[in-house]
């Protein structure tokens, strides 16, 4: 109890406090993409294709767009702390059922619990992070924030993949789970009691869907997100049939694929406000490129691994960017907005995996990238006919 009693004696800004939040975010992050890296021990384990164990992106995704919003506003107005030490202990439970999963639908059982945790941990996160961090530093909170989860595809990954090829995917999620229980009592012991302060109300929906900028916001993040996750879901499988590459070099695909996230959001940072508009449009045509020359590049691993790269940075920048505009447009209701943004975000994840799975049954493995990459032309299109007029206009202030 001692761990409860002294969270209100700690200091209310520390940086402690955000580096603890940074390593929840890792946390959370790898167990969402780890099965990229996985779903051919998973497939084989339950003897089924590999586009079908897909479902567990799908579901999982799709689970966190829908519980996002509601599961937001249902814990407005509880204490963080708390509220974060709930999340973790649904999420550690998950991670148990996962690790003795006896069926596939187990497996997506516990999926949906860790959605579940998922869909709340992204909307309180941030703000927290902004509000504990010193006066004056809350961009670098944020930084510490994006890295942490950027970490997770540099490092969790990989990590969960080369640990799941040699011992089993169980083992993956059941490490996953043990490391949740220490960052769990890290968090308990350096967090202080943070009150709600709930910047929206669910009042300010009907507001925030009229907003033009808003809705371009949302529609190219879906587009963006769903071609990359179309390839991406399924790139083991595919670096391994199609490039013919072997686990080594996979797990260096997957490395360099996460790092790529640290560079694209150091770009962001130094050049977000000089050329906001080029950092929109440029990442949306290097992930066109990176689709369409998915399956030449695959073939050789340098080539792959230059691909890996310009792939990485450009996904990394356009999430950047388009969160950016979120929170530029809905500042009056932030964390409804970023509840909307996360589930959106899920949205394109559990929609690529699921378009992904439909290309493998019925095109073929080796047709994914270029199916992903319609998705690609489309958000392009769509800056074209809507984006370019509303990306640079100046934010209405909301009515209140």
């Amino acid at each position: 109890m001692a761990l409860f009693s002294r969270a209100q004696q700690r200091p209310e800004h520390s940086w402690l406090a955000v580096v603890a939040l940074s390593i929840a975010a890792f946390i959370f992050n790898t167990t969402e993409f780890v099965p990229v890296g996985l779903l051919p021990n998973i497939a084989a384990s339950f003897d089924m294709q590999v586009a079908h164990t897909g479902l567990i992106m799908t579901v999982y995704a799709w689970a966190v767009t829908l519980f996002s919003l509601p599961f937001t506003m249902m814990t407005a107005r509880f204490e963080r702390r708390g509220l974060l030490a709930c999340l973790f202990v649904l999420f550690i439970l998950s991670h148990v059922l996962a690790a003795f999963a006896w069926s596939f639908e187990a497996l997506l059982v516990a999926r949906l619990g860790i959605a579940g945790a998922h869909a709340v941990f992204w909307a309180i996160t941030i703000p927290m992070a902004v509000r504990l961090a010193p006066e004056g530093k809350r961009a670098k909170a944020l930084s510490f924030i994006i890295t942490g989860s950027s970490l997770a595809t540099v490092l969790g990954v990989p990590l969960g993949t080369i640990l799941g090829q040699a011992v089993g995917w169980r083992t993956t999620f059941g490490v996953i789970g043990v490391l949740a229980l220490c960052i769990l009592l890290l968090l308990l012991s350096v967090l202080p009691r943070i009150p709600s302060t709930v910047s929206g109300s669910i009042k300010v929906l009907p507001s925030l869907l009229k907003r033009p900028q808003l809705l371009y916001v949302y529609a190219t993040l879906a587009l963006v997100i769903g071609a990359h996750f179309t390839a991406y879901t399924y790139i083991t499988p595919f670096l391994g049939e199609v490039g013919g590459l072997g686990e080594t070099a996979i797990v260096a695909t997957l490395f360099v694929i996460g790092m790529a996230g640290i560079v694209g959001g150091i770009i962001f940072a130094r050049t977000s406000d000089a050329h906001p508009t080029r950092l929109l449009i440029m990442p949306m045509a290097v992930l066109l490129l990176c689709l369409l020359l998915l399956h030449t590049l695959s073939l050789n691993l340098v080539g792959m691994l230059t691909l890996a790269l310009a792939w990485g940075v450009a996904i990394t920048i356009l999430a950047m960017v388009l969160q950016n505009k979120v929170l530029e447009v809905a500042s009056d209701a932030s964390d409804i907005g970023i509840a909307m943004f996360s589930g959106v975000y899920n949205l394109g994840i559990g929609g690529g995996a699921l378009i992904g799975g439909q290309v493998i049954m019925h095109l073929g493995l080796p047709m994914v990238g270029y199916v992903g990459s319609v998705l690609a032309v489309l958000a392009l299109l769509l800056f074209g006919v809507l984006g370019r007029k509303l990306w640079l206009k100046p934010v209405r202030k909301p009515l209140v």
